[in-house]
């Protein structure tokens, strides 16, 4: 739940940032001192560093949190461990998928008319994200299911419902490498069409370009 919400604000956060440059016009002024792709790099750069920095209040809050829990629910909850492996995957998967949906605000910022218009398109991927907090039910009860090593790879959904299985099952050591590079590939290739977008769309006002006029304008890029 705390992967989610995490993307959903961080995400929420740059399309904001980058709308209201956008339509404030500042955004031409920043392309006067940088080029698109330092500014963009550096944009999810930042978005990432303000993650991690949540993660590690969230680590060294954790301990201190079930201890107060555990005193106000009967100690039951002192039984609680988290193994170092779950912390360690939890900040790769929580850097990679805060950087995935940076890549995605960035591509959105680029094309869309306003913030308002951002943020409506954007909840196509939030929304992804949240899929298998809608199926734990059905994880817990079939944990051995296909779908679940599909929505491990798939890289919306990868970071959440790896986490998810880690505390339901084990997970086999190949899944982790390829849902761990699938995702890692999917932010440098999004990063990359996400920048050229940008590029391409950034001046545009009061009209989104259609699906068929960004391809077309990627393939002549």
């Amino acid at each position: 739940m705390l992967l989610s919400l995490a993307f959903m604000f961080g995400s929420n956060s740059l399309i904001s940032g980058l709308g209201e440059e956008k339509e404030s016009r500042l955004i031409q002024v920043l392309f006067s001192s940088v080029s698109v792709r330092q500014l963009l790099i550096a944009k999810v750069l930042a978005l990432g560093t303000a993650g991690l920095l949540q993660v590690l209040v969230w680590l060294i809050s954790a301990p201190l949190l079930l201890s107060l829990a555990s005193s106000s629910f009967g100690g039951f909850l002192s039984d609680i461990q988290i193994p170092a492996n779950f912390l360690f995957l939890g900040v790769v998967y929580f850097l990679l998928g805060y950087l995935l949906f940076a890549v995605f605000s960035v591509g959105l910022g680029g094309i869309s008319s306003s913030t308002t218009e951002a943020h409506s398109l954007s909840m196509i991927y939030i929304l992804t994200g949240f899929v298998p907090l809608w199926f734990f039910g059905a994880l817990i009860n079939f944990p051995n299911s296909p779908i679940w090593v599909v929505l491990s790879i798939f890289p919306i959904t990868a970071p959440v419902q790896t986490m998810l299985r880690l505390g339901v099952s084990d997970v086999p050591a190949w899944q982790f490498v390829i849902s761990i590079g699938v995702l890692g590939l999917s932010v440098i290739v999004g990063l990359f069409l996400s920048i050229k977008i940008f590029r391409m769309f950034m001046l545009m006002y009061g009209k989104r370009p259609s699906l068929a006029e960004i391809i077309q304008g990627l393939k002549t890029a």
